[in-house]
């Protein structure tokens, strides 16, 4: 579907794309999944947890492209 479309596939793997910040690539560490906010310690980026992932792995895709 992706050539069909003139898109291109891209595998990312999502491990520790939530506790990464986005903003500065602070690791925060382990969090409960009942935590899904949280606030960088170094940079003080306010994350939600999804969205925050979601970039990293924006982030991550973006050397292939």
């Amino acid at each position: 579907k992706c050539e069909r479309y003139g898109k291109k596939l891209i595998a990312v793997n999502p491990r520790n794309t939530s506790r990464i910040c986005s903003k500065c690539g602070f690791n925060s560490g382990a969090k409960p999944l009942e935590i899904r906010e949280w606030t960088c310690p170094i940079c003080q980026v306010h994350h939600d947890r999804d969205i925050n992932a979601a970039v990293n792995i924006l982030h991550k895709a973006m050397p292939a492209l």
